[in-house]
């Protein structure tokens, strides 16, 4: 058998492999098998753009002529059913099979489904697939009251969307505050007002048990008795690595594919990367992630030496007429201390973590143009007595919290 690559998965990982496996080989034979009947697009722009033109080659990730041109099979509405590990093989859903050489499994996660009473109800949704997108907006025009469940990056994303659009929504998160995993209660608390002041409700440590009504979506109910009208729901509670077909094989997973630092599986000539991968015990969901462990995976399967290191997470929000920039470490009870800046006239906020005497983390609230001043210092571990506040803070005392 002549060397092949098969990628399984059309997102934003397999992509980046496929750029890195050309840099070093321009004849090496690539497939590349979607489960999705389009080419492979840039998935987030369904929450960003949910009322843009979703069917423009404008959300692609790549045009459809770079995959010929860059000599990839792309096998569009196809899924890998089970991996012949033994023979070197894949099997599809409709029996084909297909060899390969070096396999890539790049094939991303699923929105996770809470245990809600009644959320196989009409117009209960999640944003995950193209499709998905399509339904909100088709059903959106007639419903006037939707809720989001979920107050994580993609949950706020869809309320501005449908806020915008001149719905009236409302916000259940079940944790004490919105973005927990990115903002300090005060951030949040900024944030909550801020959204608040778009006449969206927030419901805050609201876990929703129920979904009412007959077919059609009335309301939820918390289980602090709590009850919400609304018309339609939309949920983002976390994702899930699509790990099933690799049932009944040697490939070693928990929560996700578990691979080394050169996005290696437990299995020769098999590799992963992106939202499917555990690495070092976590799995992360993050864009920027998958495209720098696509990249190493890329180079690794044709040879050349690449370690992957993990990144520094970033999470950035445009929305709410404000700019958000998230990254690093940014919880106070790991850090040392940290400097804080607040504007309550323009509901600006600026944190910086410190532990060790490095900067290792930091939230911004309101001007984010200086955030990638503040993305190098995280990713080099500044010490602060080096770093420049100035270029950051713009007022002569900082608040001074120490942990």
């Amino acid at each position: 058998m002549n060397d092949r690559i098969i990628i399984i998965g059309g997102g934003i990982a397999g992509i980046s492999a496929i750029k890195a496996i050309r840099e070093t080989d321009s004849t090496i034979e690539i497939h590349m098998i979607s489960n999705e009947k389009f080419y492979p697009y840039n998935r987030l722009r369904l929450t960003k753009g949910l009322f843009g033109n979703l069917s423009s080659e404008d959300i692609l990730l790549q045009k459809k002529e770079w995959y010929e041109i860059n000599k990839v099979n792309l096998h569009i509405d196809k899924e890998v059913t089970w991996i012949d590990v033994k023979e070197h093989e894949v099997i599809l859903n409709d029996g084909d099979k297909l060899n390969f050489s070096k396999l890539l499994l790049a094939s991303g996660a699923h929105n996770f489904t809470p245990p809600i009473e009644g959320i196989e109800k009409e117009n209960v949704y999640t944003i995950r697939h193209l499709e998905d997108a399509w339904a909100v907006k088709e059903v959106v025009s007639a419903k006037k009251k939707p809720l989001i469940i979920g107050g994580g990056i993609q949950g706020l994303e869809t309320a501005w969307e449908l806020n915008q659009h001149g719905e009236e929504v409302a916000i259940a998160e079940i944790q004490s505050r919105l973005m927990p995993m990115q903002l300090d209660i005060r951030a949040s608390q900024i944030l909550r007002n801020i959204i608040e002041g778009y006449n969206i409700k927030v419901y805050l440590e609201m876990q929703v048990y129920k979904i009412l009504g007959g077919n059609e979506v009335t309301g939820v109910s918390g289980e602090n008795g709590l009850q919400i009208s609304c018309d339609m729901v939309v949920y983002n509670a976390g994702i899930r690595p699509n790990i099933n077909f690799l049932k009944d094989t040697p490939i070693q997973y928990n929560k996700g594919v578990i691979v080394n630092n050169k996005m290696e599986t437990s299995v020769e000539d098999i590799y992963a990367a992106g939202d499917v991968v555990e690495f070092g015990g976590r799995t992360f969901g993050l864009w920027n992630i998958a495209i720098e462990q696509g990249k190493a995976a890329g180079c690794n399967m044709v040879g050349m030496d690449m370690v992957y290191k993990n990144i520094v997470p970033v999470t950035t929000l445009n929305a709410f007429g404000i700019s958000l920039f998230s990254m690093g470490n940014v919880d106070e009870d790991k850090c040392h201390y940290s400097l804080i800046e607040e504007s309550e006239y323009d509901k600006a906020y600026k944190r910086i973590f410190i532990h060790d005497n490095k900067i290792v983390g930091a939230i911004v609230i309101g001007d984010t143009k200086k955030s990638p001043i503040l993305k190098s210092a995280i990713e080099n571990q500044t010490l602060i007595d080096k770093f420049d506040l100035y270029k950051v803070f713009v007022k002569d005392e900082m608040i001074i919290r120490t942990e």
